[in-house]
């Protein structure tokens, strides 16, 4: 491994990155040549607005291909832990210790799966890194640009 931080996945998020590189190597780049030859063979490409259209897809392309197997030579899967404690992997539901006691629950993955809007959040946030190897009941502050708060955590699957 080299000295960089490892890429914290699940196996679900392992396999869908797979899928994706597997999708963008045999899919997606061949098609993108095909798109540049034909453009190409137009002529001109000093005002060939496919050829350049062409040309920017091809480097986004390679720049997700790239970043996908930087990340498949730097991972580490997150292993089904116990779950008596808060952990990467682990679901955990919360209760907000404040006047409307308003509850959540987030699954804590590794930042490159994070998705807010999917409840699952890196493991790198603020909320995942209060709650990390705290139990049910437990009561913790969590530091928040905006202030802290407290949470109360009410589950852990």
């Amino acid at each position: 491994m080299s000295g960089k931080k490892p890429v914290y996945l699940t196996q679900k998020g392992l396999d869908e990155l797979k899928a994706e590189l597997d999708d963008l190597i045999n899919v997606k780049r061949p098609a993108n040549i095909q798109s540049i030859k034909e453009a190409r063979a137009l002529g001109d490409l000093s005002e060939n607005a496919d050829y350049d259209a062409a040309r920017n897809e091809q480097a986004v392309l390679e720049g997700r291909i790239k970043k996908i197997e930087q990340m498949l030579e730097n991972y580490e899967i997150i292993e089904e832990t116990a779950k008596d404690k808060v952990g990467l992997g682990t679901t955990v539901s919360i209760r907000y210790i404040d006047e409307d006691d308003e509850t959540d629950e987030y699954m804590i993955v590794g930042s490159q799966e994070a998705d807010p809007f999917a409840s699952k959040i890196s493991n790198e946030s603020p909320i995942a890194q209060a709650l990390m190897n705290h139990k049910v009941g437990e009561i913790v502050t969590v530091e928040s640009p905006n202030g802290s708060y407290q949470v109360e955590i009410t589950e852990i699957k």
